[in-house]
């Protein structure tokens, strides 16, 4: 009988699990993790040490020395993406660069062949001792190869940009943007610790505070694609007074796994921000978030290709014959109303000569008129002045016929629409 390597067993389990889902993997997919640490495990099984080298060698080194050392001539794949994780300023040590390529490898279904550079590199491979490395034992070799090839018929869908923490784990963090509105100061205090940004406070009545969106204990990872990974004190106020009247895109990075706990690699500078500020009060449990978010007014405005639009709600629409004129608003409005028709949350973008309506989760495009389309547009005189509709020709075909369209505004900061 063969023998066997507990490694490739459980690797071997781990992929069939990812192959039997049938969908894109994606980072919150519950086998990713483990499926990534035992390739680690199996990269590093077997790799000596250097003896007159401080530097603990890790298989990102491996990778790094195959573009010199190989002469084969088909290192494009792999060149690129070793360049692409070398200049990621969100890696600082060999084990979050090695963990950045494997993402990478995974991704682009090229891991099969990553490997096989490394096997007839031979100065590197002599780095792995024949006795313990699956990589030079060809009994292990064949069966790992095979699980390399079902990976590569794996789609994978992985956020490159959420990588922070690849240097202390393979867990990822929940990434989200916060798109923000030119504005005078964001309004939060922030520490820095560990090579991170944290968020300390929101001022009361500041942009921050007001829109919801960033709790106390989550991490600023990046403004407007400039990376804050192991910067220096004030470095995220210098980044944003360079930026100052700009529309700003910020990463963040949750102190809240996707399951609801503490993000493990947080729990100890989160500990250590409370010991120094003993009033810190981390953000709401999801059940309050959720109703916090209820009773107050969403963001009323994002970024979208760069250009600002207004978040309001689709409430529905009705043909009303042959008159496009404002008198007509406040006799149809109502009735539209009153058929209540499930609200859709969609992005008004109001170009230079057009206006276009996007389904804000679907993407899809409700309708697109240029403004000479339009007959009228108004405000219901009741509700806060929230509710406004305008009249379109139903068709250019038929541009006696009309129909109206009603939307609503998050509050009266939508009156000039």
């Amino acid at each position: 009988m063969a023998p066997k390597d507990p490694l490739l067993g459980t690797l071997k389990v781990c992929v069939l699990n990812l192959q039997s889902d049938g969908e894109i993997v994606t980072d919150s997919n519950p086998h990713l993790a483990s499926c990534c640490e035992l390739l680690e495990l199996v990269l590093r099984k077997g790799l000596q040490q250097p003896v007159l080298s401080l530097v603990h060698r890790d298989y990102w080194h491996c990778f790094e020395q195959i573009p010199q050392q190989d002469t084969c001539g088909r290192l494009s794949a792999l060149s690129l993406a070793v360049e692409q994780t070398r200049v990621c300023r969100k890696l600082l040590s060999a084990q979050g660069r090695g963990r950045y390529l494997l993402r990478v490898a995974l991704s682009r279904k090229a891991l099969p062949q990553f490997i096989k550079h490394l096997l007839h590199t031979a100065r590197v491979l002599e780095w792995y001792c024949p006795q313990m490395s699956i990589l030079r034992n060809e009994e292990f070799l064949e069966p790992f190869m095979s699980l390399l090839l079902v990976l590569s018929h794996v789609d994978f869908k992985l956020d490159m940009e959420n990588c922070s923490f690849l240097d202390e784990s393979w867990l990822l963090p929940v990434c989200e943007t916060y798109e923000v509105v030119p504005c005078r100061e964001m309004g939060m205090v922030l520490r820095y610790l560990s090579g991170r940004v944290f968020v300390l406070e929101l001022i009361p009545g500041s942009q921050a505070h007001v829109d919801k969106f960033i709790s106390p204990g989550d991490v600023i990872d990046e403004i407007n694609g400039t990376s804050l990974r192991n910067s220096k004190i004030g470095q995220a106020g210098v980044v944003m007074s360079r930026l100052k009247g700009c529309p700003l895109s910020i990463c963040v990075l949750r102190w809240r796994a996707q399951d609801g706990t503490v993000f493990r690699p947080l729990i100890k500078p989160l500990q250590a921000l409370r010991i120094e500020n003993p009033t810190l009060q981390l953000g709401p449990a999801p059940s309050q978030q959720c109703a916090t978010t209820e009773r107050q007014s969403a963001p009323s405005q994002c970024l979208k290709e760069g250009r600002i639009v207004h978040i309001v709600q689709f409430l529905g629409k009705a043909n009303i014959g042959m008159n496009g004129g404002k008198e007509i608003l406040q006799q149809v409005i109502p009735q539209v109303l009153q058929k209540n028709l499930p609200s859709k949350e969609v992005l008004l973008d109001l170009k230079e000569t057009h206006l276009t309506c996007t389904d804000r989760s679907s993407k899809l495009e409700l309708f697109d008129y240029h403004y000479p389309e339009i007959s009228c547009v108004g405000r219901f005189s009741q509700h806060d002045y929230t509710i406004f509709a305008f009249c379109v020709a139903d068709s250019p075909r038929n541009p006696s016929v009309h129909r109206l369209l009603l939307c609503g505004a998050q509050s009266q900061h939508h009156q000039g629409l």
